[in-house]
């Protein structure tokens, strides 16, 4: 997925907004979002550091297995703190996180079974043809999938601006 996460991220936290206190709302709605985005940070390192030379998804940022250690842990500790609200600022980002993951799956690949098995696992694999390898995937039928998040983000954006003008 290359454009969709920050628009799915925005339609996950906008479902969701009318069911979360007021005093919450915004922390709520900006830890999806952060949490949408943030495993591709790693690029910066898959760019940067390590030269390419490893797939990104093998990161961290990109194991599932990273965020249920984090996510267990840290909900240890808020709940000893008695801080609900770090709870669910944390529970958010996790669903960005999540969210972010599943979408990389079908094409990107997602090593769900790791640490037992490091291979990514693919829904569809995108044949590579074009000489820049970012063609293979906008060129590819998939891409619509994420025009089509896109769209219905902007859609869900102009209505809430429409909704909350009045």
């Amino acid at each position: 997925m290359f454009i969709a996460h920050l628009p799915a991220g925005y339609l996950l936290a906008s479902a969701g907004e009318s069911k979360v206190a007021p005093e919450d709302r915004r922390l709520i709605f900006w830890s999806i979002l952060v949490g949408s985005i943030f495993p591709d940070l790693d690029m910066l390192y898959f760019y940067f550091v390590d030269g390419r030379q490893t797939h990104h998804h093998l990161y961290w940022p990109h194991l599932p297995v990273f965020w249920l250690v984090l996510l267990g842990a840290g909900s240890l500790v808020s709940v000893l703190l008695r801080k609900p609200r770090v709870t669910r600022a944390m529970l958010s980002l996790f669903a960005g996180v999540i969210l972010h993951l599943v979408l990389d799956t079908p094409v990107g690949g997602i090593a769900w079974l790791y640490p037992y098995n490091s291979d990514l696992l693919y829904l569809i694999k995108v044949p590579a043809g074009r000489s820049w390898w970012v063609w293979n995937f906008i060129l590819h039928w998939t891409f619509l999938l994420e025009i089509f998040i896109c769209v219905a983000a902007f859609i869900t954006w102009i209505r809430r601006r429409s909704h909350n003008a009045e």
